[in-house]
């Protein structure tokens, strides 16, 4: 199963694609983090994450879309930007027909290093060790959508075949 994960953010969102099948080690596919200038109005930001998804989505042919849950910060601003990122990656995997999962930041955690209060250098390395990778997935964004995207490989494959024998059944 190819799926793509996604650490939702305006000026800095994480994208990365993994193949694995849940208890089997996954494989890196492609990593990356979209910017945009913070300066730049809102609308054109959004189309550009909105763009280089789909750019994604149809070079890397994923099944399934994991996108990180917002949760609630102090910093209203950052909130919304990371709300407003979260929807687009949402929206991009909807127009493509895919299914998406939303994991809170402590399910992911818990999913790749066994500890649902794991600081950012933890999740980082343990995604290099997870991935067999030489050199770790640099900025933590980047990491985090590869996380993302294990987690929903280790945790969400059980998830989506259930819902498919549901969907058949009726």
């Amino acid at each position: 199963m190819r799926v793509l994960g996604v650490d939702p953010g305006l000026t800095r969102c994480g994208v990365g694609v993994v193949e694995g099948r849940p208890g089997r080690p996954c494989k890196l596919v492609h990593v990356e983090v979209v910017t945009s200038d913070p300066d730049m109005d809102l609308p054109l930001r959004l189309l550009g994450l909105d763009e280089r998804l789909a750019e994604v989505v149809q070079e890397f042919s994923p099944a399934s879309v994991a996108v990180e849950r917002v949760f609630s910060q102090h910093n209203v601003r950052t909130v919304m930007g990371t709300a407003q990122a979260g929807a687009v990656a949402i929206l991009a995997a909807a127009r493509a027909g895919l299914p998406v999962q939303l994991y809170t930041p402590s399910e992911v955690k818990a999913a790749i290093s066994g500890n649902g209060n794991a600081d950012k250098a933890q999740v980082t390395a343990m995604v290099t060790r997870l991935l067999r990778l030489e050199v770790a997935p640099r900025p933590a964004d980047a990491a985090d959508a590869l996380a993302l995207a294990i987690c929903h490989v280790w945790r969400g494959g059980a998830r989506e075949r259930i819902s498919a024998a549901l969907r058949r059944a009726r």
